[in-house]
């Protein structure tokens, strides 16, 4: 054999080693484990090239080498497509697992609690808060989110279901919303086929209004069907409902946790005290069992109620009764 052959020979012996020592670096990056003591969640932001989050992965010991895991994910062709989002890993996953991970979009399943009770603004605030949600609608005026949502209605109290969500990391606060929205949709649509037929409510939206002021009332369930046998009693005789919570929502930032008789009597849209039937829009997010009591009210004689102190009311037939029982409880 020639010098040149032998040499030939030595070069392609030689490159073989290389490549089977690099193939052996690739399976090590790739196949080395995490050693974490308990699961790291990490959030990729939305345009993270793949230098940034391979730093981030580093930083966070999810990885052992940001270089290293950069050239792996180039080499398998997943260099160009991170998903932004947020993450969750575990002790024991590999490099592969961790690249194809965030290659594909295998987001940590992350959950929001939306209260009963709350108000359209708490809602924002607890969306805003969520540090896995992509806050889309930041800086967005009322009009503008309905629209996006695609909602007729003049204003957003009201009209998101309370409920657990569970999303994947990065979903927008609209989409959350609009989850929420379509659920209530589904709610009112169906509870308004099953209505009692005495009702005195034109619609669905009447009935949610209702209901959004029975959940301000009370949580007890065995009692939201009587104050909504109580409303719609004075409906029917076109009594004010002089209902509490529509003058705390009315007064909004300026309610300090008491209410007085100036406040009773200083007139807007929600002060059921000095405007005849239901305020203009629902007054917080009601729950399935208020919709439902709204929609089918206890009978009773009832016209008047008080809370006793205890988170249970005293209901009376009578004006007379009722201030009795005012005199009782609220001592």
């Amino acid at each position: 054999m020639d010098s040149s052959k032998k040499f030939l020979t030595k070069l392609t012996i030689g490159a073989s080693v290389l490549a089977g020592l690099f193939l052996l670096w690739l399976l090590f990056v790739g196949l080395r484990v995490i050693d974490v003591k308990s699961p790291i969640l990490l959030t990729i932001e939305k345009g993270a090239s793949l230098e940034e989050a391979a730093k981030k992965l580093e930083d966070s010991a999810v990885i052992h080498d940001a270089w290293s895991f950069q050239l792996l994910a180039r080499i398998f062709g997943m260099g160009s497509e991170i998903k932004a989002g947020k993450y969750k890993f575990e002790a024991g996953a590999t490099g592969f697992q961790v690249l194809q991970k965030i290659h594909r979009g295998y987001f940590a399943r992350n959950r929001i609690r939306i209260q009963e009770g709350w108000t359209f603004s708490d809602l924002r605030h607890a969306l805003d808060a969520h540090d896995a949600i992509h806050h889309k609608t930041s800086g967005w005026s009322l009009k503008k989110i309905m629209q996006e949502l695609d909602i007729s209605y003049a204003h957003p109290e009201g009209l998101f279901f309370p409920d657990t969500y569970i999303f994947s990391g990065g979903t927008s606060d609209l989409k959350i919303m609009s989850l929420a929205n379509k659920k209530m949709t589904r709610i009112l649509e169906k509870e308004w086929k099953s209505r009692s037929e005495n009702i005195r409510l034109k619609d669905p939206y009447e009935a949610l209004i209702i209901a959004s002021i029975i959940e301000k009332e009370t949580y007890l369930r065995a009692e939201k069907s009587i104050i909504s046998g109580v409303f719609s009693n004075r409906l029917k005789k076109k009594m004010r409902l002089q209902a509490d919570p529509t003058v705390i929502y009315g007064l909004g930032d300026n309610f300090d946790g008491d209410i007085r008789t100036k406040d009773l009597k200083t007139d807007n849209p929600y002060n059921t005290y000095t405007r005849n039937g239901l305020p203009p829009t629902p007054i917080a997010l009601p729950s399935e069992s208020s919709i439902r009591a709204a929609m089918r009210p206890t009978e009773t004689s009832a016209l008047y109620f008080v809370a006793k102190g205890d988170g249970t009311h005293q209901f009376s037939d009578n004006l007379k009764a009722h201030n009795r029982a005012v005199r009782k409880y609220q001592r």
